[in-house]
């Protein structure tokens, strides 16, 4: 196996399963979209102008902004709050950003650490919290695209039925979008917290998210190493 991937394969194994699901949703959607438009009398679409519609952006968005809002929730809550036995949390006591000397900036900061680590102005501020920044960015980037996909698929419905076009605050302030974003977040937020408490008493022998198999249930995989 060439080193590059190797090194990579986990990064490469997702990348490669999400671009087969995305292309694979593109097909099936686009099929459902067509057998939707002629049961009500209206001519097929090609592929390419239903991977750039409104109904296409709302369908991937909508689940993209629930998944990112998830990571951002956890990576900001593991730095305050902790779950003793769990491989992901830190160890009671830990709790908060660390010192200097812990997360390895300024002055403790190794030969190999990366460059923006060594500084003391915002840099190292912005570098210590550019996860969290990212995260965040990618979670209202991604909702509010859902926002405006979900508002012109509205609109054009409401016009099909002779009702009056909405604007984006009507819409984003309406059930509709917050029932189908909703469904989104309860859903993340339990599979999280499932894979917290579960990583306590279960174990997948070799897996980076399980501790040891024979760790004790109250300690964390950093306490067990």
């Amino acid at each position: 196996m060439p080193r590059f991937i190797r090194d990579n394969a986990l990064s490469l194994f997702f990348l490669a399963i999400f671009v087969a699901t995305l292309v694979g949703q593109a097909f099936v959607g686009h099929a459902n979209n067509n057998e939707e438009l002629v049961r009500h009398g209206q001519p097929e679409i090609p592929l390419g102008e239903f991977v750039t519609s409104s109904a296409f952006l709302v369908d991937v968005t909508e689940n993209w902004q629930s998944e990112f809002l998830q990571f951002f929730l956890f990576i900001l809550a593991t730095v305050w709050l902790i779950q003793r036995g769990s491989p992901e949390s830190k160890r009671p006591d830990d709790e908060g950003p660390g010192s200097d000397e812990e997360q390895l900036v300024g002055e403790h900061a190794r030969a190999d650490s990366p460059a923006w680590a060594k500084l003391r102005d915002w840099r190292q501020t912005l570098y210590g919290n550019s996860m969290l920044i990212v995260m965040g960015a990618i979670f209202v980037l991604s909702w509010f695209a859902q926002s405006l996909g979900g508002l012109v698929v509205a609109n054009d419905e409401a016009a099909q039925h002779g009702e009056p076009a909405m604007t984006w605050l009507a819409y984003v302030a309406g059930p509709e979008f917050w029932n189908r974003t909703l469904q989104n977040w309860q859903s993340e937020f339990l599979a999280v917290g499932c894979m917290v408490a579960f990583s306590i008493y279960l174990r997948q022998r070799g897996s980076a998210e399980s501790k040891p198999v024979g760790a004790p249930h109250a300690e964390s995989s950093i306490e067990s190493e």
